[in-house]
C-alpha cells in the first residue's frame, strides 16, 4: 500500500508559490499540518504589517496539506479567515491546520496562525472547506 501522504508532498514539492514566500513545512500527518513562514519588508501592507492576503496565504498552504494528507487529490471548495492581531516585519508565522470533519469527497479543516514566539499569540483563525476529486 502507497503512503497516503505522498499525495501532499508531492503537491508540496510542485508549490512555487508558497516557495516564493519562504514557506517551510514543518509537520505533516493524516489530517493534520504545520507550516512557517517570516514576514519580509515586502509583505508588508501601507500600515506597515503583514499583507492579509498572505497571512491567509500561509494558512491556506498548511490547509491545502493537511487536506491532501489521505492520499487524494483535494481542493478548495472555499475559506473564512478571521484577523485577530496584526503580524510585523521579522516575525515568523506559525499555521497549524486540523481536519475537523471529513465526510465523502468534502471536508472542513481549522488553520490556527500563530507569532512563533514564547507567546504565540493567535494572529488570525481560517476555516477551509475542501472538496476531493473523483
Amino acid at each position: 500500500m502507497s503512503d497516503p501522504l505522498e499525495t501532499a508532498r508531492r503537491m508540496w514539492a510542485d508549490d512555487p508559490a508558497s516557495r516564493g514566500l519562504g514557506m517551510e513545512l514543518r509537520h505533516l500527518g493524516p489530517g493534520e499540518a504545520v507550516v512557517a513562514m517570516t514576514v519580509r519588508a515586502d509583505m508588508v501592507n501601507g500600515h506597515a504589517v503583514a499583507h492579509g492576503g498572505l497571512v491567509a496565504a500561509l494558512a491556506d498552504s498548511a490547509f491545502a496539506l493537511a487536506c491532501n494528507s489521505r492520499g487524494t487529490t483535494t481542493v478548495a471548495a472555499g475559506f473564512d479567515v478571521s484577523f485577530l492581531e496584526p503580524a510585523h516585519e521579522g516575525d515568523v508565522l506559525v499555521a497549524t491546520a486540523e481536519e475537523r470533519s471529513l465526510r465523502g469527497r468534502s471536508g472542513i479543516y481549522d488553520v490556527t496562525v500563530r507569532r512563533d514566539d514564547s507567546g504565540g499569540q493567535v494572529i488570525a483563525e481560517f476555516r477551509g472547506r475542501s472538496r476531493a476529486f473523483g
